[in-house]
């Protein structure tokens, strides 16, 4: 029993001996000055040689792909950008689009003006206020206000008393005439043979010139209505129902401008049904001052301005007014406009640019194209790369054109609208935002 006792502690002892010297040889070879010595000897190798690989690496080949690569791209990059940095390339598509619009540079000339109010009116020649020339009773109106018309165009037809009396007198002036014809032609053969005396034959004669009077008179009533000398000559094949019918016609080719005439209305002969005016041309009465007086004339060249979207016009000073108006204090210039187009309506105000001298210049250019580029006045000249933004020297001005002293030569053809575009361009390719197409 003691003796069981006794094998159980020694074994327990050995146990703990083991472990105890088992822990101390663990704890030797981790804290032993050689052992980390060693193992910072492999660190610090390792660190070396990955060191001397990168520094063999990147001066192999930073320095020979950066040297190479830096000097001849950026030598290449800076040339090229050099010579491009002016110039910028747009197609037909894109001038179009951008509203670039190219001119010739050559010898001109700078005219002065002065600028006149004005208005736009009637051509007084071609406006017709018609007439029904007979008083009767309206049976029909065909055209209103508006409406385009043709000469001989019939505007309205009237029932008229007047005009039936107008062609009675006609007809019967014009039996009596053939009566007293034949009468004088009988007369005068009887006297001629000395049966009749010669006062019958001399009475025979004076009523014969009476019926040629009357009926002349007839004859000059109807033409003066509007009847032409073929209408007279068929008027006794016409029925009785037409005698008392009038058609109003229009005189000229135009447009129905004012109607005052309606269906059943009675007419006088004066009263104004129609006002008929070709608008083909439009006449532009200008207002002078009296200092401005001296140095407008008539033949000056005149740019008729409207504004709001509708084109100018050119024109010439057609007529200049003799007197001074009474309450304006100026004098009336006159400019006659083409409007075919229908584009300039009479009540328009205008402005009238007028050019009152003018100076011979060897080369002259819009002053729309001018740009200022860093302090310098230039202008975009074509060439066969693109447009060449180009420096320029200028001298006298007016203001539409500006003269050119130097930097552009006679022929070359240079961008007169639309500058501020290109000037955008070349701005986005210098800074890298584009590539001046």
């Amino acid at each position: 029993m003691q003796l069981n006792k006794n094998m159980k502690i020694l074994i327990t002892s050995l146990v703990v001996i083991v472990l105890v010297v088992a822990g101390g040889f663990l704890a030797l070879q981790l804290f032993h000055p050689n052992t980390n010595a060693h193992m910072q000897e492999e660190l610090t190798k390792s660190n070396q040689d990955s060191e001397k690989h990168g520094d063999e690496h990147g001066d192999e080949h930073g320095d020979e792909h950066g040297d190479e690569h830096g000097d001849e791209h950026g030598d290449e990059l800076g040339d090229e950008h050099g010579d491009e940095e002016s110039l910028v390339r747009l197609s037909k598509a894109e001038q179009q689009e951008f509203g670039v619009v190219l001119a010739k540079a050559e010898a001109g000339s700078l005219e002065q003006y002065i600028d006149l109010p004005g208005e736009i009116v009637l051509n007084a020649d071609k406006v017709a206020h018609v007439v029904p020339r007979v008083s009767g009773i309206v049976r029909q109106v065909s055209k209103r206000q508006g409406d385009m018309v043709r000469k001989g165009d019939v505007m309205a037809i009237i029932d008229s008393r007047e005009l039936a009396d107008a062609k009675a007198e006609f007809l019967a002036t014009r039996e009596r005439n053939e009566i007293a014809s034949l009468v004088f032609t009988r007369e005068k053969l009887l006297w001629e043979k000395k049966v009749t005396s010669e006062q019958e034959y001399l009475d025979a004669r004076q009523s014969q010139v009476e019926a040629q009077i009357a009926l002349r008179s007839a004859e000059q009533k109807l033409h003066a209505i509007g009847f032409s000398e073929n209408y007279l000559q068929t008027l006794p094949e016409q029925s009785d129902a037409t005698y008392t019918r009038h058609e109003m016609t229009a005189p000229f080719n135009g447009s129905v401008i004012q109607k005052h005439i309606s269906v059943g209305e009675a007419l006088e002969g004066n009263s104004e049904a129609f006002v008929i005016a070709d608008l083909d041309t439009v006449w532009v009465d200008l207002q002078i001052y009296q200092k401005d007086l001296i140095i407008i004339r008539k033949g000056q060249q005149v740019t008729i301005q409207v504004g709001h979207g509708i084109p100018d016009a050119r024109g010439v000073i057609d007529f200049v007014g003799p007197i001074l108006g009474e309450e304006t204090r100026t004098a009336l210039a006159r400019v006659v406009l083409n409007n075919k187009e229908g584009v300039y309506r009479p009540g328009m105000f205008v402005t009238a640019r007028v050019a009152v001298s003018k100076t011979p210049v060897s080369l002259a250019i819009a002053k729309t194209a001018l740009q200022n580029h860093e302090g310098e006045t230039t202008v975009f000249v074509e060439t066969p790369e693109g447009f060449e933004l180009r420096p320029v020297t200028v001298g006298r001005q007016n203001t539409v054109n500006i003269e050119i002293l130097e930097g552009l030569k006679p022929g070359e053809t240079y961008v007169s609208e639309g500058t501020f575009t290109l000037k955008a361009q070349l701005s986005k390719g210098a800074f890298g935002d584009g590539h001046n197409h």
